[in-house]
């Protein structure tokens, strides 16, 4: 089975294969500019790094479309993607390869597995369990090594798919997402109906790793750093 587009642009993306990500969002993928302008635009970052012609087009296109959908995140890889539109006193970000989707997972855990942290020398992300069984040094909390990242929980996930319900056409299965989302066991229940309606979990998806990848981001942001996508042929 061939692998669809947005498979083959997060796999370019992990490669840091800028050639790749541009084939990808001018031929069969160019829908992600209008479906995932959040994760295509981490792609175009790569490939602005390789210096490709294409790419500025595409950053171009990018940064007004995420600038008129106005998610959370979108003004902030906007005015990465496109800095001539930018506000001209902004302070300058930190540039750190951080994988947002690992950041978004660490945002919106449960706080009591106790966040976690990102190394601020390489851009990794760890969670807190990876440090549990370690003697800490008591100034560790200061350790400019690290920014410290708290879970919050599943609040955001709860409101997306609050949101997602009303832009599903179909008025029976939005009443019965609208019911299934109360109550305890509401993530599981709500991905147990969409189950059975290929089309619509495939929205649903896409939507939710738009909307987390972007939180990620803006919350990187507000801590003065922004993403540094790794380009293939770098250090």
């Amino acid at each position: 089975m061939d692998p669809t587009p947005e498979r083959t642009l997060r796999a370019a993306i992990h490669r840091g294969d800028g050639p790749a990500i541009v084939s990808v969002l001018t031929g069969d993928g160019r829908d992600l500019l209008q479906s995932m302008p959040q994760l295509a635009g981490d792609g175009v970052l790569c490939a602005l790094a390789h210096q490709l012609p294409a790419a500025q087009e595409l950053a171009a296109e990018l940064a007004a479309i995420l600038r008129y959908r106005d998610w959370d995140g979108d003004a902030e890889l906007a005015d990465q993607l496109n800095p001539a539109s930018s506000d001209p006193d902004q302070v300058p970000l930190r540039p750190l390869p951080v994988d947002l989707e690992q950041l978004a997972a660490v945002l919106e855990g449960d706080p009591r597995d106790g966040g976690g942290r990102i190394d601020l020398t390489t851009g990794e992300v760890w969670p807190q369990a990876a440090f549990d069984d370690e003697d800490e040094d008591e100034d560790e909390d200061e350790d400019p090594r690290w920014l410290w990242v708290d879970g919050d929980g599943s609040r955001a996930s709860y409101h997306d798919m609050a949101e997602f319900i009303t832009t599903i056409p179909d008025p029976d299965l939005a009443d019965r997402l609208e019911r299934a989302i109360h109550g305890n066991g509401a993530f599981g229940r709500f991905k147990d109906r969409l189950a059975h309606h290929p089309h619509a979990f495939d929205r649903w998806f896409r939507f939710s790793a738009e909307r987390q990848r972007g939180r990620a981001r803006q919350w990187l942001a507000s801590n003065g750093c922004r993403t540094n996508p790794r380009h293939r042929g770098a250090d």
